[in-house]
């Protein structure tokens, strides 16, 4: 070939070179105005953020970084051993025999499938989705309702305060148990020079309950009287919050590995219960009570209230250790199975607590009633020939020996007969029904009832250690699911140091929960337990409810789970998210604000002369006390939402631009260009994705130090930015390198 000819070929080839300069800027321009146009548009930028998030390799990074349960059995445990708790012993046993027996399990069965399910499968879902704790959750679903993280955490704050105090008196008890007789087993005697006798305030109540209140709490006669502090459960509050400590300062790490004894535990000691209250003289009398329904009481609204606020507690709603929990799961796990498998693992541990509870109140019953049968027995034996005919005693009956049977008929034919001077021969009528209808509940049954029947079990002090660990465990895993709810939230939030965080939060609760271990501590244990908790959570999970459905989107929320899950859940879930649970918890939340209404804050206060309780009114700072703790617990929400609404904290900093933790750093995950976008600014150049060429030519070279303004993501690459060459340089690079 000529030279003439390589020089027009060269030309030839410069121009094609400019050409296809030019074409590449101009790319890249629409690329840049394609971006800042998106970035400007922020609805639907936050709108695709969780599609972005898992495209960024930041993200990827950060999940494999984020602690995980070591396998699901340990997952399980651990919403297992949160749900199930002390109220599963000693509340619901309680509702159970108040609210018509067997009965009551229908009500409460249909709003588990209601309420419970949905809204447990909703936090689950929510926390497996976003892997934050509460704070994170709800800023990213919704910056202006972010204060409901906040809530929870103080909820679970004020929770964990008391929680723990009932730990205490179970370590307490379970310290006592380990000698024999149990030293509850009968009333102190008073010496003194010249006679000894029994303690007057023992006598005039039970043996139970004189050590409850004189000896384990040595309690006040109100709230207003402090008393100082008890060393002996102070001593024992500062064991358990040494418990939690150690199980929780390296994460779910150290407290997973507890979960395997403290959530099954319980279970051994259920099953052994039953099997041995079975062989119990009076046991069956107890279950025969417990199931035999009483329709009439199932019609009644507070019935169906009681029963919706037990489902609502007996799952951990609103606390947001059910969040925390499954943040660390995969984001692949199946967690619609997880939330059915755990309701219904709560639902048959209340049954089985219950048929355990009545078993041995039934064996208790039966105990007292035959006490009850001897002593009216001396009664009548003394009155026969002055004031009772010896003719009215059937001849069959020996009064040696006098069945619960016997004692019923005598009774009946006297009273028959001498209508109207029988109240005055001052005769009991001993029925084993009105045993088992004395409803107790809470400390009066576990500290009370249950450890009065354990006097009278075979080997006592052993059962009495297998029903206080019991307690101990069943306290413990509820109590990791509480303080997880504050940890995980806080260490995901701010990036302190969990260590220091865990100890920090035991040693401050510690040094407040002194107020629980005073004298009157039992007075603001109820307090804290009917005020702290109750309306706020209610107004917690309404508002989870509201921000999901109605804020974030059912049908968004919808294709989330699709994704995440692999499966679309059932429609059921849709229309229970979207109408049916938040009207539900509406109505709730007035029925609970009308019954506080209607009934003035008051308290069960012992009266040591009388030896028996009495209902006392909280004093004027006891009333701001429990108004506050209501306050405090919400306050959060309206004060989040007002500095978001007038942008005194950049509403953003929830929503586009969401923060990780990275190897000790803290790094942003900047909203980019979703694949759409590029693809949209491929079809201006008339070609379809595939055939679009890449803005990225060979001598681009990738950016080493942090992008900077609008260069961060010029080419829908999330956190990676390209420099173009000069024009200069291109011009003159060799032929063979353009």
């Amino acid at each position: 070939m000529p030279k003439n000819s390589k020089a027009v070929k060269r030309e030839i080839d410069d121009d094609e070179v400019t050409e296809s300069v030019k074409d590449l800027l101009s790319n890249e321009d629409i690329c840049e105005d394609s971006f800042k146009k998106s970035s400007l548009t922020v609805e639907d930028v936050s709108q695709k953020k969780e599609r972005d998030a898992e495209e960024g390799s930041e993200e990827d990074e950060e999940e494999e970084e984020r602690p995980a349960w070591s396998s699901k059995l340990q997952y399980i445990l651990a919403q297992v051993g949160f749900s199930v708790g002390l109220g599963n012993v000693w509340r619901f046993p309680y509702l159970c025999q108040k609210n018509g027996g067997g009965a009551y399990l229908i009500p409460y069965f249909i709003l588990l499938v209601v309420i419970g399910i949905p809204l447990f499968f909703l936090e689950l879902a929510a926390g497996q989705r976003i892997r934050r704790g509460s704070i994170g959750v709800w800023n990213y679903i919704s910056p202006r309702l972010g204060g409901i993280g906040f809530a929870s955490c103080l909820v679970c704050f004020f929770v964990a305060l008391y929680y723990n105090v009932i730990i205490g008196w179970s370590l307490f008890y379970f310290s006592q148990s380990f000698q024999q007789p149990l030293p509850w087993h009968e009333c102190p005697l008073v010496k003194n020079k010249t006679n000894t006798y029994v303690e007057p305030e023992c006598e005039k109540s039970s043996a139970t309950t004189f050590y409850w209140y004189r000896v384990a709490l040595d309690i006040s006669d109100s709230i207003a009287e402090g008393g100082g502090l008890n060393w002996k459960m102070t001593l024992c509050l500062l064991f358990a919050w040494t418990l939690v400590c150690l199980a929780m300062i390296k994460g779910i790490q150290s407290s997973g590995k507890v979960m395997y004894f403290s959530s099954l535990f319980p279970y051994v000691v259920l099953i052994c219960f039953l099997v041995r209250a079975f062989l119990l003289k009076g046991s069956v009398d107890g279950i025969v009570h417990m199931f035999t329904p009483k329709l009439e009481i199932m019609l009644e609204p507070k019935v169906w209230r009681e029963a919706a606020t037990q489902v609502f507690f007996a799952l951990g709603l609103g606390f947001g250790g059910v969040i925390a929990f499954s943040s660390y799961n995969k984001r692949d796990n199946n967690c619609h199975f997880d939330a059915v498998l755990v309701a219904f693992i709560n639902f048959f541990t209340s049954v089985l607590a219950t048929l355990v509870v009545f078993a041995v109140l039934g064996f208790k019953a039966n105990i007292m009633n035959a006490k009850c049968v001897e002593m009216n027995t001396r009664k009548i034996i003394d009155l026969l020939g002055n004031e009772i005919n010896p003719s009215l005693i059937p001849h069959h009956i020996n009064l040696s020996h006098v069945t619960s049977e016997d004692y019923q008929q005598m009774t009946n034919i006297i009273r028959g007969v001498m209508e109207n001077d029988y109240p005055r021969l001052g005769l009991d009528n001993c029925n084993i029904k009105e045993e088992l209808n004395k409803a107790v509940q809470g400390t009066g049954l576990a500290f009370i009832a249950f450890t009065e029947a354990m006097t009278h079990f075979p080997a006592s002090p052993f059962w009495s250690v297998m029903f206080f660990l019991m307690l101990v465990n069943l306290g413990l895993g509820s109590m990791f699911g509480t303080i997880q709810g504050i940890l995980t939230p806080i260490v995901d939030t701010f990036k302190v140091r969990k260590e220091y965080l865990t100890v920090g939060c035991c040693v401050l609760a510690f040094s407040i929960g002194l107020i629980f271990v005073q004298r009157s501590g039992n007075y603001f244990v109820a307090m804290f337990d009917d005020y702290s908790a109750t309306l706020p959570l209610l107004i917690v999970v309404l508002l989870e409810n509201i921000a999901v459905a109605w804020v974030y989107g059912t049908d968004k929320f919808f294709e989330d789970l699709k994704d995440m899950l692999g499966f679309t859940p059932y429609r059921f879930y849709y229309y229970m998210w979207k109408f049916v649970t938040p009207v539900l918890l509406l109505g709730l939340l007035i029925a609970s604000i009308i019954q506080l209404g209607l009934s003035p804050p008051s308290y069960s206060a012992w009266n040591q002369l009388m030896a028996k309780e009495q209902s006392l009114n909280y004093p004027p700072w006891g009333l701001a006390v429990c108004i506050s703790l209501i306050v405090i617990a919400m306050l959060p929400v309206p004060v989040v939402f007002i500095l978001r609404f007038l942008n005194i904290i950049d509403e953003n900093a929830g929503g586009l631009s969401t923060v990780s933790y990275k190897k000790g750093r803290i790094i942003k995950e900047t909203a980019c260009r979703t694949r759409e976008e590029e693809e949209d600014a491929s079809l201006l150049q008339a070609k379809t994705p595939s055939e679009a060429p890449s803005p990225m030519p060979a001598n681009y070279r990738k950016q080493s130090g942090p992008p900077t303004g609008a260069d961060n993501t010029l080419n829908g690459s999330c956190g990676t930015g390209y420099i173009m060459p000069n024009i200069t340089d291109i011009r003159d690079m060799p032929e063979s390198d353009l």
